[in-house]
């Protein structure tokens, strides 16, 4: 990055920040609690109000990096830590301007404090999705949880929801220790842990525009930015398991004479990548909980990309694949939520479905499953496939407005599909 971009970013990330501390100072001021990593320095004003919410943030974000130092010891980033340091004094600062310029605002009214709440989550969100997309340097309480992932190997998402549970925990018990109540701890801080991610992940995928908007360089920079030839023809085929929707796309590309990717596509993703191809097979369409991996991932929008659970990793891999392949030739990719990756101009998208009859008894023959097994695999692979579909297209699986053409393999036979695919394909072309 040139020395324009990077200003222009930093800019963008201290007003992301000024807007985070306003956002806190809102929520603080709702007197329903504050937000979880904000939990021990407002308490901990409450309790030695000779230094301010502000002083005591500056302090606790000191803290954390200096526990960074420890668990991180010479592999611990200086300018990094540098950076952090100097960010925790500003946030600090502006949290005590906030606070003073709120100095007048104390609503009574429960109804008005929780719609204060809700006010303050909103513009915490838009500080931090300016932060996210400044992409310069991790808030000390982000940073921390990085460090021990890094220690302890394990995800980010996680240790991000035992640290603002344990934060939490920490203030509610100096608040009864200390002041004999829950002040600094109530029910907005439960509030704002829960719905303050989601809001971030929201506005990163909704203010898509805005973002360019802001940084029009981050064209450039994503490895995913890749340029389709108009003249490329590609067909997406995706499908509820046992309809046979493998079987088409093979045999609509040996009739338009194209290149077919499925599996195939794996072992292309773990060249790209340091997975094995057992390892990518294994996790690119699991989610096994969907609720807690959604949990998990509205922490994680500050988290960098080898910070991410391996299936959000994944993805972006072989949606970087699928448009490299779409970019070289044309083709037919089977599933992987290809028809949601390319947005081309020379595409068709196909969903095949089937009945459960048929189904059963095309894993039964394929698979060797009696039918009981094969009917549970067909329902498990399909519960996967449209969690899957949801979470990284935020669209439902199968619904036909996501598709240019779904087909019953049950009613029109599998030759029937093909014929109808390869009329559509020429009125695409």
């Amino acid at each position: 990055m040139d020395r324009r971009e990077i200003t222009k970013r930093y800019l963008i990330f201290f007003v992301g920040l000024s807007l985070t501390a306003f956002g806190v100072a809102f929520i603080t001021k709702a007197l329903l609690g504050t937000s979880p990593i904000s939990a021990i320095p407002y308490t901990l004003s409450l309790i030695i109000p000779s230094l301010t919410m502000g002083n005591w943030t500056i302090i606790f974000s000191l803290l954390l990096i200096f526990f960074q130092i420890i668990l991180l010891g010479k592999n611990a980033n200086k300018i990094e830590l540098i950076l952090q340091a100097i960010i925790s004094f500003a946030f600090g600062y502006f949290i005590d301007f906030s606070m003073y310029c709120l100095k007048l605002f104390s609503p009574d009214i429960y109804i008005i404090q929780i719609l204060s709440l809700l006010i303050g989550c909103v513009i915490i969100a838009t500080g931090a999705y300016l932060q996210v997309i400044a992409d310069v340097v991790m808030l000390p309480g982000d940073a921390f949880v990085r460090a021990i992932t890094k220690v302890i190997k394990k995800k980010f998402g996680e240790i991000r929801v035992i640290s603002d549970v344990t934060m939490a925990v920490i203030a509610g018990i100096l608040c009864l220790v200390f002041l004999h109540e829950l002040i600094g701890v109530r029910e907005g801080t439960i509030i704002a842990a829960i719905i303050t991610g989601f809001m971030v992940k929201f506005f990163l995928y909704k203010f898509k525009p805005l973002t360019l908007l802001l940084l029009p360089e981050s064209i450039s920079n994503n490895n995913t930015a890749v340029e389709i030839p108009e003249n490329n023809f590609v067909l997406t085929i995706s499908r509820e398991y046992g309809s046979g929707g493998r079987l088409i796309g093979k045999m609509v590309a040996k009739a338009l004479g194209i290149a077919y990717y499925d599996s195939e596509l794996i072992r292309l993703a773990a060249r790209e990548s340091n997975y094995s191809e057992k390892t990518i097979e294994n996790n690119e369409q699991k989610i096994d909980n969907p609720i807690l991996h959604d949990l998990y991932m509205w922490y994680t929008p500050t988290a960098k990309e080898e910070d991410l659970p391996i299936i959000e990793r994944i993805f972006h891999i072989e949606s970087h694949v699928i448009k490299e392949l779409a970019a070289k030739e044309s083709c037919i990719i089977v599933g992987r939520l290809a028809n949601h990756i390319l947005n081309h101009k020379n595409a068709l998208h196909v969903f095949i479905i089937a009945d459960m009859k048929t189904k059963i008894k095309r894993i039964v023959e394929i698979d060797k499953l009696p039918p009981q097994e094969a009917e549970k695999k067909i329902h498990n692979i399909d519960t996967e496939r449209a969690n899957h579909c949801r979470h990284f297209s935020h669209t439902q699986w199968g619904q036909s407005k996501n598709y240019d053409l779904t087909l019953n393999s049950s009613h029109y036979g599998i030759e029937k599909c093909v014929d109808i695919i390869l009329n559509a394909a020429k009125q695409s072309k």
